[in-house]
């Protein structure tokens, strides 16, 4: 396993020149006035990107992020005729498990840096050198440094190429997965269409909306969820008409301005972690900028085509009569974007045999809460090994 990997190794290398004009564009920046109310109430708080813009031009060094991330082997390999970036930390132990960890919108692969090595490598904190993962973080279609594809595709079209990268570039008899956002959603349609040789899967997102037959309504307390559910999304969703119906529209601001597309992430990562609070979002400033300077130095339209299959349904849906057989978990957290829904909504589209739920946290798991997230993948998947 991994003795011929079909993958050519990548090193991460962004010219000088694309910096030095990163820092002149920053230093250009026109700012917007702000509504006389408290910060956060319309969008990205004023006072925050001031601080943080000032920050990614004067305190922070990509180096240090582009050598965080060189640090674990980066691979592209060729799948269906497009090139797919890849981490892969080979874990330690006889017989490390593989596991594929994909992330979502708005983050990257910069969203596990703080789990990989505790995951691939547990002696190194205290744990057992046999619970070891080989890991696995590929970059989305259009993310990062993955080829974009040549028109808007829904997350089903990527689950065959995760299933290709698992089985037959990195030859794995056996493996894993995780997921959160379209990871999550991803990871789903991955364990519903293409189950051979995947064992397991652990989820900080439910992905599929069931389909609800006559003869089996919403209970009550599907119905309360549901009512909750639609609240808290209501105004925080509006990215999915732009990104699902005029993203190439947005695009132009994005891919001009650096503190256009900071600031369309960085309100993601405080409304959907806390959410409503005059706080900075729960993340340190290197980890932010490192994932927003992935969308800067690649381009951020691809990455928004996934949407179009939110508004025409067949991102989510659950196919009539299906169901996810593999065992699955899910890890969910009070200040996510959704509601953590009812066992009974999960189980309508799932094998649930483990939940928890954080007393504490929002959307991007692995990159608030890694500890946590670490110890309940390791646990879940112990016995899969």
């Amino acid at each position: 396993m991994y003795d011929a990997i079909h993958a050519e190794p990548f090193k991460i290398a962004v010219p000088d020149e694309v910096l030095t004009d990163l820092k002149t564009r920053l230093a250009q920046t026109r700012w917007p006035i702000e509504a006389k109310a408290p910060p956060w109430t319309y969008g990205a708080s004023l006072s925050y990107m001031r601080g943080i813009v000032d920050y990614w031009r004067d305190g922070y060094d990509w180096r240090k992020s582009e050598a965080a991330l060189n640090r674990f082997p980066n691979y592209k390999a060729t799948i269906d005729g497009k090139q797919v970036h890849f981490i892969l930390e080979r874990g330690s132990g006889p017989n490390p498990l593989p596991l594929i960890l994909t992330h979502g919108w708005p983050g990257s692969v910069v969203e596990f840096l703080d789990v990989i090595e505790p995951l691939a490598h547990p002696e190194r904190f205290s744990g057992n050198a046999a619970d070891g993962f080989t890991v696995v973080v590929p970059s989305l279609p259009g993310y990062g440094f993955s080829d974009p594809p040549d028109a808007p595709i829904a997350p089903r079209d990527i689950a065959p190429a995760w299933s290709k990268l698992m089985i037959d570039v990195l030859g794995c008899d056996r493996y894993v997965a995780q997921g959160g956002d379209w990871g999550g959603i991803v990871t789903s349609w991955l364990a519903l269409d293409h189950p051979e040789r995947l064992k397991a899967i652990h989820l900080n997102i439910v992905g599929f909306n069931p389909h609800i037959p006559d003869s089996d309504p919403l209970t009550a307390e599907e119905e309360d969820w549901t009512r909750r559910n639609t609240a808290r999304r209501d105004g925080e969703i509006a990215y999915h008409q732009v990104n699902g119906t005029k993203p190439q529209t947005l695009s132009y601001g994005l891919t001009d301005s650096p503190v256009g597309i900071a600031a369309w992430i960085l309100e993601k990562f405080h409304g959907w972690s806390v959410p409503g609070r005059d706080v900075a979002p729960p993340f340190d400033h290197d980890h932010l900028l490192a994932n927003v300077m992935i969308y800067w130095l690649t381009g951020s339209n691809a990455a928004a085509w996934l949407y179009k299959s939110l508004l025409d349904g067949s991102g989510r849906r659950l196919p009539q009569g299906g169901f996810v057989d593999i065992p699955t978990a899910m890890l969910l957290f009070p200040d996510d974007i959704a509601v953590p829904a009812p066992d009974r909504w999960i189980k309508r589209s799932y094998n649930l045999v483990q939940r928890h739920d954080a007393p504490s946290g929002g959307h991007f798991a692995a990159f608030e809460n890694a500890r946590l997230f670490v110890e309940d993948v390791r646990d879940f998947f112990q016995a899969f090994r």
